[in-house]
């Protein structure tokens, strides 16, 4: 999804305006039991929609420029609903450009065609540690603010993106890293990653490749890039098993990846020959797998939050001058196991992705 957008996935950006309102009732639609209704229903979203424009002044109607290195991989579907539902919210709208390959001359194309446009805010996944540093330079300079999201710039880098929002990578590899540790105890483990060096994933790698050589086990790690695109990722797993049977451990530090380990768990039994496996994220297909028992665990980093904190921090800034916003937000990270999948899997909704309709989902008791 390229395209300008002022709707998420499934639905519009747009309230009912009074005069639109006024519009239909003059034009006899809101007539009879049926349009008594509507009429209610109308009336309750003028209401709502009174009382969001009441939490702030009259604004212009904002255009921010989200610029993603994987524009149509799932992962990112509940992290366009957050944008969307942020958007909605506050008055604003939203375009989703980017590559569809990790191909950063193409991000970069993007981010200088949303300085082009004037741009009222751009958020930009910072996969390479160059690239982005001088468009991001030129965008502060002309007055727009650039936000890094989901991916950023190594610690002392030049670049002067105001902020980040997403996981912290590198600790959440080395979390990865322990649990493998523990898990394998010692022999050969296969750690892929879709693209060696991009920086939304190697600080997983570092971190899981650190963790375990710190843990003094036995364990031997060999990196296996897999490709950028889902199919890729799937066959690269496959082939490596097939020729590797002697592996004790397939881990991936990103999603389409993880799904891959765990669909090769599932084809080739490999739970009943001792081998584990795990990584990251919540594709419907691996927390299945995850549920059935192939597969150790997977990461949750929260992709929704990725996109509905961005634009927060992108409204406050424009809002207050510049004076609020850029603040650096860690999108956590959560084990989810066997044990701890089935709410994912029972509940469909905006946040995980899986559902579009907006909804309220029930408390499933205690927390811990």
């Amino acid at each position: 999804m390229s395209d300008d957008q002022d709707r998420t996935p499934v639905e519009t950006n747009e309230t009912i305006s009074p005069e639109t309102r006024r519009g239909l009732q003059r034009r006899g639609l809101l007539t009879g039991a049926v349009a008594g209704g509507a009429a209610t229903m109308l009336a309750s979203l003028a209401t709502q929609a009174r009382a969001a424009a009441d939490a702030f002044p009259d604004h212009p109607r904002w255009k921010f420029v989200f610029i993603n290195h994987v524009t149509t991989n799932p992962f990112f579907v509940p992290t366009q609903y957050g944008i969307a539902d942020a958007c909605k919210l506050l008055g604003c709208g939203y375009q989703w450009t980017g590559s569809e390959t990790s191909d950063a001359g193409q991000m970069v194309n993007s981010l200088n065609a949303a300085i082009a446009s004037k741009a009222d805010g751009i958020a930009c996944c910072l996969v390479d540690p160059k690239a982005f540093n001088e468009p991001t330079e030129r965008a502060l300079q002309a007055g727009i603010p650039v936000f890094a999201y989901n991916a950023d710039v190594p610690l002392g880098s030049p670049n002067k993106r105001l902020a980040y929002i997403g996981q912290d990578l590198y600790k959440a590899g080395y979390q990865m890293g322990l649990r493998i540790a523990d898990e394998v105890g010692s022999g050969h483990v296969a750690l892929f990653i879709a693209t060696p060096g991009q920086l939304n994933i190697q600080p997983r790698f570092d971190g899981a490749k650190d963790a375990i050589a710190k843990s003094g086990k036995p364990i031997t790690v060999e990196e296996v890039a897999s490709g950028p695109t889902l199919n890729e990722e799937i066959s690269k797993v496959q082939a490596y098993y097939l020729g590797h049977q002697d592996i004790k451990g397939m881990y991936a530090v990103d999603g389409g990846t993880t799904m891959g380990v765990t669909q090769a768990m599932k084809q080739y039994g490999l739970v009943a020959k001792g081998i584990h496996g795990g990584g990251f994220d919540l594709l419907p297909k691996t927390l299945e797998n995850i549920s059935e028992g192939f597969g150790d665990f997977t990461i949750d980093q929260q992709p929704y939050l990725q996109g509905f904190y961005t634009v927060m921090e992108m409204f406050l800034f424009k809002a207050s001058g510049g004076l609020v916003g850029p603040a650096d937000i860690n999108t956590g990270l959560k084990f989810v196991t066997k044990e701890t999948v089935g709410p994912y899997l029972a509940t469909k909704t905006r946040y995980e992705g899986n559902s579009g309709a907006p909804q309220i989902v029930p408390s499933h008791g205690a927390i811990g």
